[in-house]
């Protein structure tokens, strides 16, 4: 069983999601406490940030790293904050992630690499240690179609936060994270690419395509609500 998808394995590695296939399996040791727990509050908190629910996600943040904390571990704990980390990007909620920096001496390669992906700064000898999907967004002559090809939602939302901060999000890239977004009903990463593709259209002198985008910001922050 994995957090999410292939990719953020790559970051909670196998100490924190890999081993959960094992239950039920009575060859096999038990699966610790600690990994159960780990694994199910960073999941429910990565969802509950995508979805703009900040208490819910503070609470299962605090459980996932109060686990991870009972190895003594800070590579493991180090990984729990880039994945906070990495869903915060995916929001366009840019900034250093200090809690993983405050680990970082002791983060492997991989970590370390993937912090500055986030960031927009990854260097070209550190790609090797990227995500599959994201070394092919990263590498490619045509963003957009390598970020389509890329299956799981939040690494899609990543990716495109990427190409954001490094200057390729062109129009089909921003089309295309803001309809991930929509479909999975991620209110927080799809305002914020709302917000994005209506300046750019605002700056591209649309103002039809403009309104329409702010009808769209409008029900997302109404959440519904009847007028």
């Amino acid at each position: 069983m994995k957090l999410l998808e292939k990719v953020r394995m790559k970051l909670l590695g196998a100490a924190l999601g890999g081993g959960l296939g094992l239950l039920g399996c009575s060859s096999q040791p038990p699966v610790p406490d600690w990994q159960m727990t780990a694994h199910d509050s960073a999941q429910r908190a990565v969802v509950a940030l995508l979805q703009g629910n900040p208490r819910l996600e503070k609470l299962e943040f605090d459980r996932a790293r109060a686990a991870t904390a009972r190895t003594g571990d800070p590579a493991l704990l180090a990984r729990i904050e880039l994945l906070r980390c990495a869903a915060q990007v995916a929001s366009l909620d840019i900034e250093p992630c200090a809690a993983f920096e405050a680990l970082r001496l002791d983060a492997a390669a991989a970590e370390k690499a993937y912090a500055d992906y986030l960031l927009g700064r990854v260097e070209a000898t550190q790609l090797v240690w990227l995500p599959a999907a994201q070394q092919r967004v990263a590498t490619s002559a045509n963003p957009a179609a390598a970020l389509q090809a890329v299956s799981d939602p939040l690494s899609r939302l990543v990716a495109a936060a990427v190409l954001l901060q490094t200057g390729r999000a062109d129009p089909a890239v921003m089309a295309l994270a803001t309809d991930t977004a929509s479909v999975q009903g991620w209110s927080r990463p799809l305002l914020a690419w709302l917000l994005v593709q209506m300046r750019r259209a605002e700056a591209a002198g649309e103002p039809s395509e403009a309104a329409r985008l702010q009808r769209r910001i409008a029900i997302v922050e109404s959440a519904g609500t009847a007028p």
